[in-house]
């Protein structure tokens, strides 16, 4: 089963030849519009947005919307109107196959969404025949993504890069084993088959050459996350800042906040002791959470440590009403444990365009941090330690109180842009297919 769902216009900027004309990367990719809630939507559409202008004719091979958690139509209108984008049918495992709640494991293997494989694959087979692709791509964080990419490559020989982002697999992540096991496998089918692999940050790239020392370094490749300036542009058309008088500092994280991979419990600890010490108060910090998802935990923890009115959850908005509300904060907040050094949250190049001071509850040695003090921000703390980061906040309210904390500077901004990426990406394409043009 499959879906041609009509897309809408996004771009003014005509591309240069007729889009038939040129050759054809099909873009395998759970996380498109409509679903809501994962910065990897931008990744995919931006590349589809972008690809067109360098050369190239993307093709978006997604799944059905019933699959998705959440969805929204707030991206709809940003795919572009001659864009061929086909939703396979999918089942959310945890969802569509689950009696009161429970469903068995092994229907969720490698994830919740195997069931696309079934759909996705003759979907794409079709969308191969009608359109005659040069080349296959799949990207993570759903493994099954990759399986697809994987038969495809398999039933048609083409050549297949595999954006795995971040890692897959870390010591202790994912936690279950079963599931570690499962990843594991798709990581090592994925690694051992694919034509290249893609990695959005250093460290995860240095990881996998370690990992892999029998692949050839000219394998993998890194091609970081970034922000669109035409997104920018449109948030501000309608963006009236807020006026600044001598209310409470508003210190802003948007996006979800994983209980592990983010976990809030020293920050909201230290908040809540210099609430008691009389140091911070509603009146003077307001930290707003937005779209956190994990709400149920949060509020625990903010009931706890007593920290009703100064920590605020707010529900999701419309993504380009969020980038305004970056825009209008004093601060931004980024999280990142220690064991996820080699990522970096993708709201971090956003925040870099806003141009907003931003606070990094981080490990230093990580790639996050690493990030942040090439762009001249040196206001890092540790995301585990409740002392550090007492200090830390106490230190980044006083910089941005007094005018005094650094902002990145406007040229870092430009290094950041999904143009730029996108132009990395049409780069590989070419040298790819240049590659396997030679094989033949």
């Amino acid at each position: 089963m499959q879906t041609d769902v009509p897309q809408s216009a996004a771009f003014d900027e005509a591309p240069a030849a007729p889009l038939a004309a040129r050759p054809g990367v099909l873009l395998v990719a759970f996380h498109f519009p409509p679903q809501r809630g994962s910065s990897g939507i931008q990744r995919t559409l931006k590349f589809a947005q972008h690809l067109p202008q360098l050369g190239w004719k993307p093709l978006v091979l997604s799944a059905h919307p019933r699959a998705y958690v959440a969805s929204s139509d707030d991206q709809m209108n940003d795919v572009p109107g001659d864009l061929v984008v086909r939703r396979a049918f999918a089942l959310d495992s945890g969802r569509h196959l689950a009696i009161r709640g429970r469903y068995l494991r092994g229907m969720a293997l490698p994830d919740r969404w195997i069931t696309w494989l079934f759909g996705a694959v003759p979907a794409g087979l079709k969308l191969i025949r009608e359109h005659r692709p040069r080349l296959i791509w799949s990207t993570y964080p759903i493994p099954t993504a990759h399986l697809i990419g994987y038969t495809l490559k398999r039933f048609t020989g083409l050549p297949w890069i595999a954006d795995m982002r971040d890692p897959m697999t870390e010591e202790h992540t994912p936690p279950n084993r079963l599931v570690w096991r499962a990843y594991r496998w798709v990581e090592k089918l994925t690694v051992h088959n694919c034509t290249r692999m893609v990695f959005t940050t250093p460290g995860a790239l240095a990881m996998y050459r370690a990992r892999y020392p029998e692949v050839p370094p000219s394998r993998f490749g890194l091609i970081e996350n970034g922000y669109d300036e035409d997104d920018f542009v449109r948030a501000t058309a309608s963006y009236v800042p807020k006026p600044k008088g001598d209310g409470p500092l508003v210190l802003l994280h948007s996006g979800i906040i994983y209980p592990t991979e983010r976990d809030p419990s020293a920050m909201l600890a230290a908040l809540g002791e210099l609430r008691r010490e009389g140091l911070i108060g509603p009146d003077t910090l307001r930290v707003v959470l937005r779209a956190s998802i994990h709400e149920d935990l949060l509020g625990d923890l903010i009931d706890q440590h007593g920290l009703h009115g100064l920590v605020v959850l707010e529900p999701p908005i419309p993504y380009r009403a969020a980038l305004a509300e970056m825009l209008d904060a004093d601060g931004l907040l980024v999280m990142q444990a220690a064991h996820c050094n080699s990522q970096i949250p993708a709201k971090l190049y956003e925040y870099m365009r806003a141009r907003r001071p931003i606070l990094a509850l981080t490990d230093p040695a990580g790639d996050t941090a690493a990030t942040m003090r090439g762009a001249g921000l040196d206001t890092i703390v540790r995301l585990d330690d409740k002392d550090d980061i007492k200090a830390g906040v106490m230190r980044f309210v006083g910089l941005v109180r007094s005018g005094e904390a650094p902002l990145p500077p406007e040229n870092a901004s430009e290094f950041y842009s999904r143009r730029s990426r996108s132009s990395q990406f049409a780069t590989l394409l070419d040298e790819v297919v240049k590659e396997h043009a030679r094989q033949d």
